[in-house]
């Protein structure tokens, strides 16, 4: 059990925030359900979809012990906006990661809402601290998604965690009970996991994603530059040979989500076409360590598996 502040997470597990649209309602409900922290990727959702996905997900959630929150981009333009949007429903916790905002620990000074930024480096770890962050997470370049350092979780964490006094949460490569077991003994007081949770019963993403990590091997996952600006992990796949070579369709239009865009490919575009199936022109992100996954299981069964880690 950890409590931070008035908030008591029974089994400290944070499910990623995964967007676009793999992190609802429904896997952020169940991982709440389970004592964990339960995840909605608010990032590319307009602000009533946002809200509405908060409410769906408060109306699942039957159980105490586990936390809502919202991951959220700081590299969207409307960043504050979905942030204000999070916090007037009554999200727990924001989580904010692919960039650094001062201004958000102003905005959150007089809420209930915890604060949990994702960092890669101690100094923005020590940076976070000292302007009142709650918790943070820290994420290495085996995750999957956008990154921060090109160094693993297990290279980083050791330094961040023996000068810091917040809780910390380690990110990246913890597919498998062990992994969190090591992240636990190099000072982490939980673990942020998000590809285990891709492959999960309540994960509203398509069968052929999910099949896509079960079926992924050793070496599959290779980093790409995405046009947000920052380099990313995705399971090798058409479209990102075409990202490698050059070659890619360039974006017909444009709807300036990205403060900052190199407009080389639309990577809203092409992960919701990922996650809705589209084996040719989808981009599927992933974390490195995914081809330790076997099976397509329930959230309650991630949860039973890991749960010992946690007791010892």
């Amino acid at each position: 059990m950890l409590k931070i502040g008035e908030l008591v997470i029974n089994v400290p597990i944070i499910q990623g925030g995964m967007a676009i649209k793999v992190s609802m309602a429904r896997l952020a409900a169940a991982v709440a359900n389970e004592g964990g922290i339960g995840v909605i990727a608010g990032t590319a959702l307009p602000k009533d979809e946002l809200r509405n996905e908060i409410r769906k997900a408060r109306d699942l959630i039957v159980n105490k012990g586990g936390a809502l929150a919202v991951n959220i981009m700081v590299a969207v333009s409307n960043f504050m906006e979905l942030v204000l949007t999070a916090i007037d429903a009554g999200i727990d916790i924001i989580i904010f990661g692919a960039g650094f905002s001062r201004d958000i620990f102003d905005v959150l000074k007089e809420k209930r809402t915890k604060l949990f930024p994702i960092v890669s480096s101690l100094k923005l770890a020590k940076i976070a601290e000292k302007l009142g962050a709650d918790a943070i997470v820290v994420e290495g370049g085996n995750a999957g998604g956008h990154l921060g350092t090109d160094k693993d979780s297990w290279d980083i964490m050791k330094e961040i965690t023996d000068n810091v006094q917040i809780p910390v949460f380690g990110a990246g490569g913890v597919i498998e009970p062990e992994d969190a077991d090591r992240m636990l003994h190099l000072g982490a007081c939980g673990v942020q996991m998000g590809s285990r949770f891709v492959a999960t019963d309540e994960c509203e993403v398509s069968d052929y994603f999910k099949q896509k990590y079960v079926d992924c091997q050793k070496g599959d996952v290779v980093k790409i530059m995405s046009s947000a600006g920052l380099p990313a992990n995705a399971i090798v796949s058409p479209f990102v040979y075409k990202i490698l070579n050059g070659t890619q369709d360039l974006p017909t239009k444009c709807n300036k989500c990205l403060t900052k865009c190199s407009h080389s490919f639309c990577v809203n575009e092409r992960l919701v076409r990922g996650h809705g199936g589209d084996a040719e022109g989808g981009l599927f992100f992933a974390g490195t360590d995914i081809w330790k996954i076997k099976d397509v299981i329930s959230v309650k069964e991630v949860f039973n598996r890991f749960k010992p880690v946690f007791e010892q």
